[in-house]
């Protein structure tokens, strides 16, 4: 039975039109307590330092820390300060403005891996058209200055990363991590 012959059985609804589609505005508040290595990672960002952990067994270098190799398994406390130079290795255009980026459309956003890391950040690419943004290009943060920061360390101490003019990377050197 469809809605509209459902709709018939009911004296009052008969000759009515169907909902075939509702919007309705949905919020999800959350609170996120980081751990301990994430709360290193984003203290560092507060003095500009990218800070990731490597793990002991199998050597990978994650940013942000996680404090266990997701891989191994292990415990990772050696904290590796990273450079702030990186690599796309994919992106995608935006065409859809999102509720609080203070951004034109169509912008550009990117998995960045940091010279050093076995894992990229996903970060907003500027200072540049977004239809000249190219995997292999080598990019470095732009950081908000300190009073347009919130008062909480976040990733948002990173205003976007911005091409370095530097020769693109070796594909070799990011292929497995594409």
């Amino acid at each position: 039975m469809n809605a509209a012959e459902l709709l018939a059985t009911v004296p009052a609804l008969a000759g009515a039109e169907p909902v075939t589609r509702v919007t309705i505005p949905a919020r999800l508040d959350y609170t996120y307590s980081p751990g301990s290595a994430q709360t290193r990672f984003l203290k560092a960002l507060t003095e500009q330092r990218l800070l990731g952990e490597r793990c002991p067994s199998c050597t990978r270098v994650y940013i942000p820390a996680r404090g266990v190799c997701p891989t191994c398994g292990i415990v990772t406390n050696e904290q590796i300060e990273l450079p702030h130079i990186g690599t796309v290795t994919t992106f995608c255009i935006v065409n859809i403005a999102a509720k609080g980026l203070d951004v034109e459309v169509p912008y550009c956003y990117a998995y960045v891996l940091l010279d050093g890391a076995h894992v990229g950040l996903h970060a907003r690419i500027g200072g540049i058209p977004h239809d000249q943004v190219h995997v292999g290009q080598r990019v470095e943060p732009v950081w908000r200055e300190p009073a347009a920061r919130s008062d909480q360390p976040s990733l948002a101490a990173i205003s976007h990363f911005r091409p370095t003019g530097d020769p693109d990377a070796d594909p070799e050197s990011y292929r497995r991590w594409m």
